[in-house]
């Protein structure tokens, strides 16, 4: 449990982070996001999902 609060820790670090550094930037890829089907979003979630867990998987084992 320790670890999952550390690592949403570090996701709204890093997060916050990107607007505060990069507000503009931020705000025009969020009005992008409108233009991307829900198909490609799905898709970019599962893969970007698989990462993560394979990376979690790897250095837990």
């Amino acid at each position: 449990m320790r670890e999952l609060i550390i690592a949403l820790g570090l996701f709204l670090f890093i997060e916050g982070a990107l607007y505060a550094i990069f507000p503009s930037k931020m705000k025009n890829m969020l009005s992008k996001l409108n233009q991307v089907s829900n198909g490609q979003l799905r898709s970019g979630g599962i893969i970007f999902t698989l990462i993560g867990f394979i990376i979690i998987w790897y250095f837990k084992s």
